[in-house]
C-alpha cells in the first residue's frame, strides 16, 4: 500500500535503466471534455473585455483591500474566460483539438472546474459545471448551497461566498499516458489551473481566498463526482456580503448516476492502484498551527552569499495580463541567447510572492517546498546552480558551472533543453512534507509547484519569451546532480529563455 509521500514519490520515480516500454492505446484514448447529456447548457458570452492591466500589477497587488462587491453573469464570464480557454487549434486523429491557456502534461487536460453561484446577477442560485470547451454552464443542483460549502471548506467564514471554484482532476486522462506518475501532473495541472483563477480574481478586485484543505469526501459527493475516477484537489471562493442561511443544513442527496457517469471518460479505463491508494492516504486533515520549518533549510544545500532582490524591479512585459493568458503556450524552439538582466530579475521577483491568500492562515502552503535556478546564459550571472529565498527576496549560488546540458539529459534526453538561458526548479523533502502534513503535504508541494510554474510561464510570455514546464525527469540522477540530500527531491522544472520567433499579440 503507497500511504505516504515517500512511498508514492520513488515508487513513481523514473530511473533511467528501468524504464518499461508502454504502447498507449490510442483506441481507448480519455475524451478532454466532461459532459452531461440530456441537459441543456447556460452558454456565456465571451464578448468581454478583460481590464488592461499589467501581469506585474496583478502579481504584486494585495487583494485584501478589495471591498466586496455584488458581481453579476459577465464578470462570471470573464472570471472563467481569464481561467481557462481554447488558445489554438490542430488536427489530431483525424479531428480537431484544440489547446487551452492552461498547460497539462501531454496535453490531457485532466482538470475540470465546477462553480457553486450564489447571488450573482443573471445567474440563478446552484452548482454548475464549467464547460471550456463552448464556455457554458451546465446546472447540477439548483438553490444556495453555502449552507453546505462554508462549514466544508471555510468554516471559520461569516458570509456566504457569492462564488465558490471547486477544481478537479480525472485521474485515467493523465494516467492513460504517465500511468502511476500520473499524479504528480493532476497536481502540478491544478496548480497551474489556480493560478490562472487567483489572477482572474484579482484583475476583476475581487477578494478572494484559495484552499487545499476540506473535506474530502463531503465536497467530492457535493459536486457529484465518481471517486473512483474524479476527486476535488482545491477550491477558490469570492466573498459576499450576506449571512450563512442560520439553522441545520439539508441533505445534500446523491446526483443521479446519469450524471455521476460523466467522470468516466473513455469506454476502456485502467486503473493505477498506487494513485489511488496515494490519494486516498492524503483525506485526513492537518492539523492547525503546526510549527513548519522552511523546506529551503532542508534540501542539503545552501549558498555561500546571498544577492537581494530590489523590490522596485520593473517588469519588460510587452503585453498585458489579458493577452498574456490568451497567448501562454509551451514553447520550446529555444536559441542560445542570454536572458536580459530585466527579464531575469522580474521572473526572480515574480516567485517572491507568497501564499499569504490562503483562507487556511496556518497553512503555510508556500514553506511545502524551495525554489532553485540553473543559470545557462544571463547577463550578470556566471552559470551555475542557485537557490532563491523568496521570503527575504535574496538568491544565491551553490555550485558555479554549466549543467543545463546535463539536466537536459536528465530530463528524458530532450536535448532542446540544453538551448535555454534558465531552468527554475521546485523541490521539496518528501520525508519532511509526511512527518509534518501527513500525505496531504505531497498535494500541498505539488499544487504550489504548479502555480508558481505558472506564474512563470505567464511572466515569460508576458516578455515575450518562451517557457516550457518538465516534470519527467529521471529522479535519482536529478537530486545527485544538484547535490540534494538523500531524502530531497526535485519536483518540477520550467525551462525559460528566447525564442526564434519573438512572442507578441500581434
Amino acid at each position: 500500500m503507497i500511504k505516504t509521500a515517500v512511498q508514492y514519490h520513488d515508487f513513481s520515480s523514473y530511473d533511467r535503466h528501468k524504464m518499461e516500454g508502454h504502447a498507449l492505446d490510442w483506441q481507448n484514448q480519455p475524451r478532454v471534455y466532461k459532459e452531461y447529456p440530456g441537459i441543456d447548457p447556460i452558454p456565456l458570452s465571451k464578448d468581454v473585455r478583460p481590464p488592461e492591466e499589467k501581469l506585474s500589477s496583478l502579481v504584486k497587488k494585495a487583494h485584501v483591500r478589495d471591498p466586496v462587491r455584488r458581481l453579476d453573469l459577465a464578470d462570471l464570464s470573464l472570471i472563467l474566460l481569464l481561467t481557462c480557454t481554447l488558445t489554438a487549434k490542430t488536427r489530431h486523429g483525424g479531428a480537431d483539438f484544440f489547446y487551452r491557456s492552461v498547460p497539462s502534461a501531454g496535453a490531457l487536460y485532466p482538470t475540470e472546474i465546477y462553480v457553486a453561484a450564489h447571488a450573482i446577477e443573471g445567474l440563478d442560485d446552484g452548482l454548475y459545471h464549467f464547460g471550456v470547451l463552448h464556455h457554458d454552464l451546465t446546472l447540477l443542483r439548483a438553490g444556495d448551497l453555502s449552507s453546505h460549502i462554508v462549514p466544508l471548506t471555510q468554516p471559520q467564514a461569516g458570509n456566504a461566498p457569492q462564488l465558490a471554484f471547486f477544481m478537479t482532476a480525472i485521474f485515467f486522462r493523465s494516467a492513460w499516458k504517465y500511468r502511476n506518475r500520473a499524479y504528480r501532473y493532476h497536481l502540478l495541472d491544478t496548480g497551474h489551473q489556480a493560478e490562472h483563477l487567483i489572477l482572474a480574481l484579482k484583475a476583476l478586485k475581487c477578494p478572494f481566498s484559495l484552499t487545499y484543505d476540506f473535506d474530502d469526501a463531503e465536497v467530492n459527493h457535493l459536486l457529484g463526482l465518481d471517486v473512483n475516477r474524479e476527486v476535488s484537489l482545491a477550491v477558490g471562493q469570492v466573498p459576499g456580503d450576506e449571512s450563512v442561511p442560520s439553522g441545520v443544513a439539508g441533505e445534500i442527496r446523491n446526483l443521479p448516476k446519469e450524471m455521476m457517469k460523466a467522470s468516466c471518460v473513455s469506454e476502456k479505463e485502467i486503473k493505477y492502484p498506487a494513485i489511488d491508494e496515494f490519494h486516498e492516504a492524503g483525506t485526513d486533515p492537518v492539523p492547525v498551527s503546526i510549527q513548519v520549518p522552511g523546506m529551503i533549510h532542508e534540501i542539503g544545500v545552501t549558498p555561500g552569499t546571498w544577492t537581494e532582490i530590489p523590490h522596485s524591479v520593473a517588469w519588460p512585459e510587452v503585453m498585458n495580463h489579458g493577452d498574456t493568458a490568451f497567448h501562454r503556450r509551451s514553447r520550446r524552439n529555444f536559441v542560445k541567447t542570454p536572458i536580459g538582466k530585466n527579464a531575469m530579475g522580474a521572473l526572480l521577483d515574480a516567485l517572491c510572492y507568497s501564499d499569504s491568500w490562503s483562507s487556511s492562515p496556518d497553512s503555510n502552503y508556500d514553506r511545502s517546498i524551495c525554489t532553485g535556478f540553473l543559470v545557462g546564459h544571463a547577463e550578470e550571472l556566471s552559470p551555475g546552480f542557485y537557490l532563491l529565498e523568496t521570503s527575504k527576496r535574496a538568491f544565491g549560488q551553490v555550485t558555479s558551472g554549466s549543467f543545463t546540458q546535463t539536466a537536459a539529459h536528465i530530463c528524458l534526453d530532450q536535448a532542446w533543453l540544453a538551448q535555454t538561458a534558465v531552468h527554475f526548479l521546485f523541490f521539496s523533502n518528501p520525508d519532511l512534507l509526511d512527518r509534518t502534513w501527513g500525505a496531504r503535504g505531497y498535494r500541498y508541494a505539488m499544487l504550489t509547484a504548479g502555480r508558481l510554474g505558472e506564474r512563470l510561464y505567464l511572466t515569460a510570455t508576458a516578455m515575450g519569451l518562451g517557457c516550457c514546464g518538465i516534470g519527467a525527469f529521471y529522479d535519482r540522477e536529478a537530486a545527485e546532480l544538484l547535490g540534494l540530500n538523500p531524502k530531497s527531491r526535485l519536483l518540477y522544472l520550467v525551462a525559460v529563455g528566447d525564442v526564434k520567433k519573438p512572442i507578441n499579440k500581434d
